[in-house]
């Protein structure tokens, strides 16, 4: 059989360049070798106040994003968190086997609070414990995760060990799955951060629905180091960062891309670049259309339909190990 793999993203925000080529271009490669879930995980969305209409849409818009970046429906489970209701039962479980010296540890607690974490949900506090819930409800194998959420899937793999520890095996302990190759794009303005589409400054991302215009416009405003010369180095971050994007959407290698650059001006450079990149996102900008809100329903109707069935047995399994049935 199959080795499982489970991933899901936030329906906030507009998902950016960053987004799609660090996770969604390898969620389509690994549905092939796994069996692979998708999950837009809107109940870790409320951790911050939302809109009710605009959480809404833009649920809906973010699985229109998974099946025009090509994950298809017909390999992988696609399906939205809350219509999975075994997702919450098992958070509150998890949130009985946890400490609370773990949870004060999580980082992005720390970040997301903004230094007034007396004031802050206590959703932000615990949502380590709903993405582990994600992840052992489906007996997950390996978990894409970016280098900023290797401590939550750390304290996934910690609460799986201490479960079937105390209560008997229950859990597959999951493993990472890091990409070696652009799985962590950084802003166009600030190569020591990530891109994100919560940066106030826009001009950081190149988000997936951005014309051919904007994109133009943001690459030439891009920030560059010193030197000259076109190559990966790491002492150079900016231009290490455009030649990765570069290298991602045109699917050369490495040294294909520093050849092609060889002896060309970061002008050159920035305008190749751009016209890769709206070559790259036009086919998934056209593919977004196709999809209207009832071919949605049914396709993520059928995925929770699927996706419940596996966590039911995971959570009745949890249940009779620890009495509560």
């Amino acid at each position: 059989m199959k080795k499982r793999i489970f991933s899901g993203a936030q329906p906030t925000g507009e998902l950016h360049i960053g987004n799609y080529l660090g996770a969604l271009k390898n969620w389509v490669a690994l549905q092939d070798e796994y069996e692979a879930f998708y999950c837009i995980v809107n109940l870790h969305a409320i951790t911050l106040p939302q809109n009710p209409d605009e959480l809404r849409r833009r649920t809906l818009d973010l699985a229109r994003v998974y099946l025009a970046a090509g994950v298809d429906p017909h390999k992988s489970t696609i399906f939205i968190q809350s219509d999975v209701p075994e997702h919450a039962e098992l958070t509150w479980i998890l949130s009985c086997v946890a400490r609370m010296g773990e949870l004060e540890r999580m980082t992005q607690f720390k970040d997301k609070g903004k230094g007034n974490t007396e004031r802050a949900g206590v959703g932000l506090f615990t949502y380590p414990l709903l993405m582990a819930a994600d992840i052992l409800l489906y007996q997950t194998d390996l978990v894409p995760v970016g280098q900023d959420q290797k401590q939550h899937l750390e304290l996934t793999r910690d609460l799986a060990e201490r479960f079937n520890r105390d209560f008997g095996e229950t859990f597959r302990v999951p493993e990472p799955f890091i990409p070696p190759v652009g799985a962590s794009i950084k802003s166009l303005q600030d190569p020591a951060k990530k891109m994100s589409k919560s940066d106030e400054n826009v001009s950081g991302s190149i988000f997936l629905k951005d014309d051919a215009d904007t994109i133009v416009k943001k690459f030439k405003k891009a920030v560059s180091d010193s030197g000259t010369d076109i190559t990966f180095d790491e002492t150079r971050p900016a231009i290490t960062n455009l030649l990765t994007i570069y290298q991602l959407v045109t699917d050369k290698s490495g040294d294909e891309c520093v050849a092609h650059f060889e002896g060309k001006g970061y002008g050159q450079f920035k305008t190749d670049l751009a016209e890769a990149t709206v070559e790259f996102l036009r086919p998934f900008q056209e593919r977004m259309k196709q999809y209207d809100d009832e071919t949605l329903s049914c396709i993520l109707k059928a995925g929770a339909e699927k996706a419940r069935s596996i966590a039911r047995t995971t959570l009745n399994d949890v249940h009779q190990r620890m009495g509560i049935t």
